[in-house]
C-alpha cells in the first residue's frame, strides 16, 4: 500500500505527462535553437509560443504545475476536452498578446514591444486555475487553506504587484491577464455541455464578477453585462428556445442546477482519486481509478 505522501507525485495521466515531455521539449529546442521565439506575429507563433519556455525554472514550474492540475481537471473534462482547452486558449491568449504588443509599439514608437519575446505556458496555466475555481471552488488548497474560487484572483493581484519591482514584466503580466481572462470566456461561453447539449456556464457563480471582492462587485457587474449581451445573448435566447428558461427563472437542469452539479462531480471526483490514493495497493489503483471516472 503506498503512502498518500507519496501517491500524490504518481498517477498523473498520459496526456498531461505527454504535454510535459512538449515543454521538456520546446526548452530544450529555443536552448539551442533561439531565434524560434519571436514577436513577430507568424501564424505559427500563435500556435507555438506557448509551448516554448525560455529558463529552466520556468519549464520546471510549467510542466509541476500541469501534470496536478490534469490531475483534477482531466478526470472532469475529458482528454479531448482537456487537450482541446489548453490548445483554444494558448491560441488566444497569444493572439491577444501579440496584438497588444503591436499596438504599444505604434503607440509608443518603442521598439522593445517589438522585438521581446513573449513565450511560456504560464498563459494556459492561467486558464487552468480558472477552470479549478469553477469544478472545486470551495475546495480549501492544501497547506494555505484558501478556497479554490479565489486562485485566479490571487495570481493576477501577485503579478500586477510584482510588476512594479521587476523589469520584464511585460514579459508575462499581459500572457497572465489574458490566459486568465481567455480561460473564463471559454468555459464561461465556448465549453460544450454533453449533457445539456449546450455551451458554456452561465451560473451566477461564475459570473465575470466572482473574481472580485463583494464590494467591487457592484462595480463590476454593468460592465461585465454589456460584453455579456455582446457574447451570450444568442445563447441565451438558445436557452430559452430549448426550454431552459421561463420567464427568466431556471428550470431543473439549467443554469444554477446545472453548475451545481458540475461542483458536484468536481468535488466527487477529486474525493474519490484522493481516497483511491490513499487506499488503493498500486497494482489495482488504475481499474478503480477508471471506474470512479466512468461515474462522474
Amino acid at each position: 500500500m503506498s503512502s498518500p505522501g507519496a501517491s500524490m507525485f504518481t498517477n498523473f495521466t498520459k496526456l498531461c505527462k505527454g504535454l510535459a515531455l512538449v515543454l521538456v521539449v520546446g526548452h530544450v529546442l529555443v536552448h539551442f535553437v533561439p531565434a524560434t521565439v519571436t514577436t513577430i506575429p507568424f501564424g505559427w507563433n500563435l500556435i507555438t509560443s506557448g509551448y516554448f519556455e525560455l529558463s529552466v525554472y520556468g519549464v520546471v514550474f510549467s510542466t509541476v504545475s500541469l501534470l496536478f492540475m490534469g490531475k483534477f481537471l482531466e478526470p472532469v473534462w475529458g482528454s479531448k476536452e482537456f487537450l482541446k482547452f489548453i490548445f483554444v486558449v494558448n491560441f488566444l491568449t497569444y493572439l491577444c498578446v501579440f496584438v497588444t504588443a503591436i499596438a504599444l509599439y505604434y503607440i509608443t514608437r518603442l521598439e522593445i514591444y517589438l522585438y521581446m519575446p513573449f513565450a511560456g505556458f504560464h498563459g494556459v496555466l492561467a486558464g487552468l486555475l480558472v477552470g479549478i475555481k469553477q469544478i472545486i471552488p470551495d475546495q480549501e488548497v492544501l497547506l494555505v487553506k484558501i478556497k479554490a474560487k479565489w486562485l485566479p484572483s490571487i495570481m493576477l493581484v501577485l503579478s500586477v504587484a510584482s510588476s512594479f519591482f521587476t523589469l520584464n514584466s511585460a514579459a508575462y503580466l499581459p500572457t497572465l491577464i489574458f490566459g486568465t481572462y481567455m480561460g473564463w470566456l471559454y468555459l464561461r461561453y465556448l465549453q460544450r455541455r454533453p449533457e445539456t447539449k449546450l455551451r458554456g456556464d452561465p451560473s451566477d457563480d461564475f459570473a465575470f464578477s466572482t473574481f472580485f471582492p463583494e464590494f467591487l462587485r457592484p462595480v463590476i457587474e454593468p460592465i461585465a453585462s454589456i460584453f455579456h449581451r455582446m457574447l451570450c445573448g444568442r445563447s441565451n435566447a438558445t436557452s430559452e428556445d430549448h426550454g431552459y428558461t421561463t420567464s427568466g427563472a431556471p428550470l431543473p437542469g439549467s443554469d444554477s442546477a446545472e453548475a451545481s452539479r458540475r461542483r458536484e462531480r468536481g468535488a466527487r471526483a477529486l474525493e474519490e482519486r484522493l481516497a483511491t490514493e490513499r487506499l488503493v495497493p498500486p497494482r489495482n489503483k488504475d481499474e478503480l481509478q477508471s471506474d470512479a471516472l466512468d461515474s462522474v
